[in-house]
């Protein structure tokens, strides 16, 4: 089972990542899905979308749950029958999960690609990185920042949330690990603490709402 890293981010949280290269069939064993994940799987017409969505299954049994553990609300917001709070994410062959006993969490990976360089405009002030001449740590950069803010309207999953418009995110360093956002929408804030890191082309950033929303 290719489990490829498991974070302790505190306590009373984990992220849990997984790396594909299993088939479709060998993922499926021992998985049992609910009637409704299993409409999900069917209507999937990419192979591996259906294999992330079963290894999902395999992550969430590492944390101790089965699918029947998990349902969707009516943004698409997964949760935890138990109280605690989730994230999903899938990207190509990875896929990853955050838990968290009590504190809200999203989670993001991303394949980094210099396609992110041509939609950057729709979802930061790509003028804050004209400073960046190396075009490989733009993308990284710019990558991270998607990330973030992925990760932020996860938790938020409000419609009409905007990632240009709502969602900042402090600037930081490649090096950095860290950073923090802030979502400001409808006249409430939210403030989160953010972690990035980087591993064979992809990019993870898990963010925790540090404060709640307030008026």
């Amino acid at each position: 089972m290719p489990l490829y890293n498991t974070l302790t981010v505190d306590a009373g949280t984990c992220v849990y990542i997984w790396k594909i290269t299993e088939s479709e069939a060998t993922l499926a064993q021992d998985i049992q899905l609910t009637p409704y994940c299993q409409g999900r799987m069917h209507r999937m017409k990419s192979e591996m979308h259906r294999k992330g969505f079963l290894s999902i299954r395999h992550l969430m049994a590492e944390a101790g749950y089965v699918d029947a553990d998990l349902f969707y609300d009516e943004h698409g917001k997964p949760h935890l029958k138990d109280g605690k709070k989730i994230s999903i994410t899938h990207s190509n062959q990875f896929t990853g999960i955050i838990i968290s006993d009590t504190k809200e969490v999203g989670i993001d990976i991303e394949m980094q690609r210099s396609k992110i360089l041509r939609i950057a405009h729709k979802f930061t002030p790509i003028e804050e990185y004209r400073t960046i001449a190396n075009t490989d740590a733009l993308i990284r950069k710019l990558t991270i920042v998607w990330g973030c803010k992925e990760s932020l309207y996860k938790i938020y999953a409000e419609p009409g949330l905007s990632f240009l418009n709502h969602i900042s995110i402090k600037d930081f360093s490649l090096s950095d690990g860290t950073t923090a956002g802030e979502i400001l929408y409808q006249g409430k804030i939210s403030n989160y603490h953010i972690t990035f890191t980087e591993f064979e082309g992809f990019t993870t950033v898990y963010a925790i709402e540090t404060s709640k929303n307030t008026d």
